[in-house]
């Protein structure tokens, strides 16, 4: 049976965000995972890149079983629709799945309070703290770094797309730790160890 790693997009999610997690996940996983997508219905939605896309599932027809939630970023996580979202994440934290968010994603999950009682990190502290209000007490917690796992919660600023991926494969323990890190560095600063010749 198929390992699923659900991802959360919403209108004018940010494309490149979930791009290099979703390929390795099937790169690494070799049959083993699939990725699907989830939205607040099965309508069409458009990424801020122009894809058009309809979603595996809606919220309500998603599978409980599955192996992360990832939030992709995006410009709806602001919008009041996106409250419906919160079922999801809920149902994810119930059940000790792993939790990834990254840009205004992480915003989301401040405004619910996930953010308060773990280390964590998001495009600003300043916006995280105006737009989730009184919901969100977890300054002290706030780690100025691009991405912050802490208990399977990951979070990452909308500049660390790589840095996600990484922790992402990391927590799901898809691959060696080893061949994660050579594939980030690779991506990330264009370089590997070449085999030398015998």
């Amino acid at each position: 049976m198929s390992k699923n790693v659900l991802f959360v997009i919403l209108d004018k999610f940010a494309d490149w965000e979930s791009a290099y997690l979703s390929s390795f996940i099937l790169y690494f996983g070799k049959g083993e995972y699939t990725v699907k997508t989830v939205s607040i219905d099965k309508n069409e939605i458009h990424s801020m890149g122009g894809f058009t896309v309809v979603p595996d599932y809606d919220i309500h027809s998603c599978p409980s079983e599955y192996e992360a939630l990832v939030l992709v970023g995006g410009l709806s996580w602001r919008d009041p629709s996106s409250k419906q979202i919160e079922v999801l994440v809920k149902h994810a934290l119930e059940n000790k799945k792993i939790l990834a968010a990254i840009c205004d994603a992480t915003v989301f999950l401040g405004a619910m309070g996930v953010l308060n009682n773990i280390k964590h990190t998001s495009n600003d502290l300043n916006d995280l703290k105006q737009w989730a209000k009184k919901s969100y007490k977890g300054e002290d917690k706030y780690v100025l770094r691009p991405c912050v796992n802490d208990d399977n919660v990951i979070t990452a600023n909308g500049t660390a797309t790589l840095e996600f991926t990484k922790e992402a494969l990391i927590a799901l323990n898809i691959a060696s730790y080893d061949k994660i890190i050579e594939l980030y560095n690779f991506y990330k600063y264009g370089c590997y160890e070449a085999p030398m010749p015998v």
